[in-house]
């Protein structure tokens, strides 16, 4: 929870930041998944979620 709050504060320029880096581990995560070396299988989804809160954020604060 105390992550959702943090992203609400960020500026524009850091959201954007944050939701490049998020994509990287995003498109690694996809290979590891198809290879079977992902240990942790709900980290996908978390991961588009957040993705999807920074957006959320960066369209509110115009």
């Amino acid at each position: 929870m105390a992550k959702k709050k943090e992203d609400k504060k960020l500026t524009k320029d850091q959201a954007e930041k944050k939701i490049q880096t998020l994509k990287k581990d995003l498109f690694n995560i996809r290979f590891k998944k198809v290879n079977n070396q992902i240990e942790n299988s709900a980290q996908y989804n978390e991961i588009k979620k957040n993705i999807a809160r920074l957006y959320t954020t960066i369209r509110n604060t115009k």
